[in-house]
């Protein structure tokens, strides 16, 4: 009788070590995931600010194009140098580190092929749409098979509906702008 309650007890911490390890690595993943938009998004910065220092420069060199003595007439020169090569140093550093998001367009006049999503909401037709895709879908391309199963949006900009909607359950999580894929699909791949 004891061993057969040490052996339900160690089956039950099993269980829940399992369990703990099976979050902390769906915790891993979206963190990964999470560093990668981060690291997209510092990219968009430094390019960002290398534009606006090289438009700076720009307007400096104009503002000195003026009526300039020598002096001033060198200092455009260097200006213009520092210019090119800080442009094309900016160009040359720009290479994203993370691939762009290549977003699929939003399809007009969509007319649906059957009533599948008719009387689900979105997270419940979501579901079923990421299940068969088998990956992460960005909102556009989920809002066109919502519109192919007959789904009916009440407001005025369903990609944002359906954005909000997703964020908010937590049976999803956002992989990258705008696309988000199953929770359960990462825990699975953990185990």
């Amino acid at each position: 009788m004891a061993n057969e309650t040490l052996i339900a007890k160690l089956e039950l911490n099993l269980r829940q070590s399992r369990g703990a390890r099976t979050r902390l690595a769906a915790r891993l993943a979206e963190l990964e995931s999470e560093a990668e938009i981060v690291r997209g998004e510092l990219a968009e910065m430094d390019t960002l600010a290398g534009q606006t220092e090289a438009a700076i420069l720009r307007l400096l060199s104009n503002v000195m194009t003026g009526p300039t003595t020598q002096v001033g007439t060198r200092l455009v020169g260097d200006l213009e140098i520092e210019f090119e090569r800080r442009l094309a140093a900016s160009e040359l550093s720009h290479q994203p580190s993370v691939p762009r998001h290549n977003l699929p367009p939003i399809k007009t006049n969509i007319t649906a092929i059957d009533d599948r999503y008719y009387d689900r909401t979105i997270p419940q037709a979501t579901t079923l749409i990421l299940r068969e895709a088998g990956g992460p879908l960005h909102v556009n391309e989920i809002y066109n098979r919502l519109m192919e199963g007959g789904f009916s949006f009440t407001g005025n900009n369903p990609t944002i509906s359906i954005a909000v909607s997703l964020n908010r359950n937590t049976r999803f999580r956002k992989v990258a702008p705008g696309t988000f894929d199953l929770v359960i699909r990462d825990a699975a791949k953990a185990s």
